[in-house]
């Protein structure tokens, strides 16, 4: 029970004071002219004026708050790992007993979370919502149970009302790791021109000891490189400091890099073992050789299509006047400039992206020897277009050249001359190439226009037909060692260009055409790949069969996880999964594999392993808190004044704020009227009756 007196003039507080000096000044004079009861007279004055005051007792009755001590528990990543978990839940249950022991003593836990989009430990933003939650006249301390690695240190500390901050810091004094780390790497990277990147290898321990530091930047580490889950190669990788690495793409379109340093017996953690990098691989000029047989309604649309590309750059051979033809012309008259034939097929084919040949039949121009140097330009890494008119079905085809070593289809001698619908089959339906050329899947006859010739074929055996017409092989694909050769069986396709009965996609055709002869990814037959999508993934199987195996999903804290996989389309199977963690994901179906990272390959509770107090050292301070380590004893708990320091070498002190409720407020006067009024009467009657016996 508190009680207080109060005043609630009846009169304003100004005309009181007034009052007041005046009485004051009166009984004063009184005094110094000695006047008989000026005492009695001063008393009257004094009680009229505290009656006038209004004196009332408040009494308050209150009830006592408990001291809130405010533990932080960092549950984030980073404490899964060195059996800091463990020794979290041992300091918090430590902390519970003693609070209990305490008199008057709440312990309120609030536990820290991984923040969104991998912004790592939030501990102060934790810490200032929590305080916004506690009356500061409660607020006894704070302790934080974490490893002291956090990621949102403001320039401003917040302030905690003379409250100490105190760090039970977890992990171990012995505690070493090794980090991986991509210092520069590019978005993108233009086809066949060296990139470099910079890594670096850091071995991290709690204790640093400068002369072992010293020789570590002298020893090496294994480094393990692989591109697109494809066979890795191990290099050695110095420690301690930045090497660069050169390296070129192997392939156009997205290319996922994935670099790793084994795990050692004394790490904490893999996590940061391992980086990912995905670099767009594009080309700079796709060089393309057109050769032209002779001249045709076509090849103007193949120029067009080609020019029309400003990425393309265009040579163009072409026979406009066969050896055959004989009109009389000189000689000297045929050409201006000589074409440079052995430049272009013996010295520099290995330049090109793409060779076309466009209804060319041998007519003696070319020796042999360019044909077979075409050939080995296939099956070292090279592509070929041939696209077939009656030339291919005649004694002079390619055919019956050193190209027939690489060619998917050959000739049966019969051109056919009439109107048919292209149309894809089965295995097309499949084939990245015209897969969805369709316009719907069970649209049976797409909406194009005819073609009106066809060079009958007959495909070899390990060939792949994607468009058929007239019951024939129209479109065979193939690959010839290193490289890749498509052979379209007729000259019209330039009808779909020209809008011929509605035309036809004869540009998506040839562009998926020479994706997939210049090996891209995306056009790849078989092909297991994930597209993130924040913290989920689109996990996508692209294949020639009708039936796959599951995708099982190896996640970074090693858990394997089995998903089946949905056919959308035909060919293509897909599913989706809500991921549980950032990093990076490992995926396998059969014989493909692949790996995805969602967010970085080391999310950023990874990034520093190694636990410290330096890094909240300077909210400790401010606070007079100190930091203790979980692996040696626990600290006792004092309590101790505000502004004092609040820590020692095994004790850690918190305020006693003594705070309170109000639970009701009575208030009366101090005393009645009548009461006042009889003292006042009292007091003026002495006055009289003293003075009359003065006189």
């Amino acid at each position: 029970m508190v009680q207080n007196i109060l005043f609630d003039p009846l009169i304003p507080a100004s005309v009181l004071i007034g009052a007041i000096v005046l009485s004051f000044a009166l009984t004063a004079f009184a005094a110094w002219r000695g006047l008989a009861g000026w005492v009695l007279r001063m008393g009257a004055a004094g009680l009229l004026l505290l009656a006038i005051a209004n004196p009332s007792l408040q009494q308050e009755e209150r009830e006592p708050l408990n001291d809130v001590i405010l533990a932080l528990v960092d549950e984030t990543a980073s404490q899964t790992i060195g059996g800091r978990s463990t020794q979290t839940a041992t300091a918090l249950a430590d902390l519970r007993d003693k609070v209990s022991h305490r008199g008057n003593s709440e312990l309120r836990v609030v536990n820290m979370a991984d923040a969104a989009d991998d912004q790592g430990s939030k501990l102060i933003a934790s810490l200032t919502q929590a305080l916004a939650d506690i009356p500061a006249n409660q607020i006894a301390g704070v302790i934080a149970i974490s490893d002291g690695v956090v990621h949102d240190m403001p320039a401003v500390l917040p302030a905690l009302t003379d409250a100490p901050f105190h760090l039970l810091q977890t992990g171990r004094a012995t505690d070493r790791d090794r980090r991986l780390t991509v210092k520069n790497a590019p978005g993108f990277a233009i086809m066949g021109e060296e990139i470099t990147l910079t890594l670096r290898i850091d071995d991290l321990a709690a204790v640093q000891n400068p002369a072992s530091q010293t020789q570590a930047s002298d020893i090496s580490a294994p480094l393990v490189i692989s591109v697109d889950g494809a066979d890795p190669i191990t290099l050695n990788a110095p420690i301690g400091r930045d090497f660069t690495l050169p390296f070129t793409l192997p392939h156009g379109g997205m290319n996922t890099l994935q670099f790793a340093t084994p795990m050692q017996d004394w790490e904490l953690t893999d996590r940061n073992n391992q980086a990912i990098l995905r670099i767009n691989g594009v080309r700079d000029r796709l060089r393309v050789l057109l050769i032209s047989g002779e001249p045709h309604a076509g090849e103007r649309v193949w120029r067009n299509l080609l020019k029309s590309d400003s990425s393309v750059d265009l040579v163009h051979f072409t026979i406009l006047r066969p050896p055959e033809k004989q009109d009389g012309v000189p000689v000297d008259e045929l050409a201006l400039i000589a074409f440079p034939t052995h430049e272009l097929f013996i010295d520099k084919i290995d330049e090109f992206d793409l060779i076309i040949f466009d209804r060319y039949k041998r007519r003696g121009i070319l020796p042999g020897s360019y044909f077979d140097s075409v050939r080995d330009y296939v099956t070292n890494g090279g592509a070929v277009l041939v696209a077939a008119g009656p030339d291919y079905a005649s004694v002079d085809s390619l055919w019956y050249s050193s190209l027939s070593d690489v060619l998917p289809a050959g000739p049966t001698g019969q051109v056919l001359e009439r109107g048919y619908l292209p149309s894809i089959t089965d295995l097309g339906q499949r084939h990245p190439v015209t897969r969805g050329l369709n316009v719907a899947p069970d649209v049976e006859t797409p909406p194009w226009g005819r073609w009106l010739r066809q060079t009958e074929l007959v495909a070899e055996p390990d060939s792949q037909t994607i468009m058929s017409g007239n019951d024939t092989p129209l479109l065979v694909l193939d690959r010839a060692g290193e490289g890749r050769i498509a052979l379209l069986g007729s000259d019209q396709s330039w009808l779909w260009a020209r809008g011929y009965e509605g035309g036809g996609p004869q540009a998506e055709l040839l562009r998926r055409l020479a994706h997939w002869m210049m090996k891209e990814p995306e056009l790849e037959e078989e092909r297991l790949f994930a597209e993130p999508r924040g913290q989920s993934m689109q996990v996508i199987h692209q294949t020639l069969s009708d039936t796959i195996e599951d995708v099982e999903i190896t996640t970074p804290s090693g858990d394997t996880v089995t998903l089946p996989l949905i056919e959308t389309t035909p060919g293509h199977f897909a599913t989706s999964w809500d991921a549980p963690e950032p990093g990076l994901y490992r995926l396998k179906s059969a014989d493909a594999e692949a790996v995805v990272a969602l967010g970085p390959a080391a999310p950023r509770e990874f990034i520093d392993t190694i636990a410290t107090p330096d890094i909240l050292a300077p909210l400790i301070d401010s606070a007079n808190g100190g930091s203790f380590l979980v692996e040696n004893a626990l600290p006792s708990l004092r309590t101790t004044r505000a502004g004092r320091p609040a820590a020692g070498r095994n004790w850690m002190g918190l305020l006693q704020r003594n705070a309170t409720r109000t639970l009701n407020i009575t208030r009366q006067p101090l005393l009645p009227l009548w009461a006042w009024l009889l003292m006042i009467i009292c007091m003026t009657t002495g006055a009289w009756l003293y003075e009359g016996r003065r006189v």
